[in-house]
């Protein structure tokens, strides 16, 4: 697991080695992050369920301006602030170990150029995390959530609309904004 591009492009991250925490291949990462190249440069990004702190890692090596790393399980938080160490990356990032209900509670105020929602595959909560994030208005007017999951889920994305989806053998990332009336 590596940065594919950026300030730490190539650096190779902390190997994972907890079966709860689902990498994102780097081929996906790398196609998710050419496609926001444009939206990342100074961007406001939130790593909902962050796991190895892998995409926020990569928005901040591609010029997101601050990233929140958010987790609620410890491996998680722990694993993201020896990936952040190791690259030496000391400013422009917040970890928060909380559940992704209090951090988006607690985040209500705040506007995000860009949410990355890759939480547990079969973990029930993508539609939930949608609703608060639209009930809250963590996305700012031109923002995008980026939702990977697998290929066979389907969620009520409303009150945003799809303006993409690709597919990686059994994963799927779908790109949401804000629907426009």
């Amino acid at each position: 697991m590596r940065v594919t591009a950026g300030k730490y492009k190539g650096r190779v991250l902390i190997e994972n080695k907890f079966e709860h925490i689902r990498p994102t291949a780097d081929m996906v990462k790398q196609a998710i992050f050419n496609k926001l190249a444009f939206s990342l440069q100074e961007a406001k990004v939130l790593d909902l369920f962050c796991g190895t702190g892998a995409l926020g890692i990569e928005a901040i090596s591609r010029g997101a301006k601050e990233v929140v790393f958010a987790d609620n399980d410890y491996r998680s938080i722990n694993l993201t602030k020896e990936n952040l160490k190791k690259l030496n990356i000391t400013n422009g990032y917040k970890v928060i170990k909380s559940s992704y209900e209090k951090t988006l509670f607690n985040l209500k105020g705040e506007k995000f150029d860009i949410i990355i929602l890759d939480p547990p595959y079969k973990s029930g909560v993508y539609e939930d995390a949608i609703k608060k994030i639209a009930e809250y208005k963590l996305l700012s007017d031109d923002g995008i959530i980026v939702c990977e999951h697998e290929q066979k889920d389907n969620f009520d994305y409303s009150p945003f609309e799809i303006i993409d989806e690709k597919r990686y053998g059994i994963k799927k990332v779908t790109y949401l904004k804000i629907k426009q009336q």
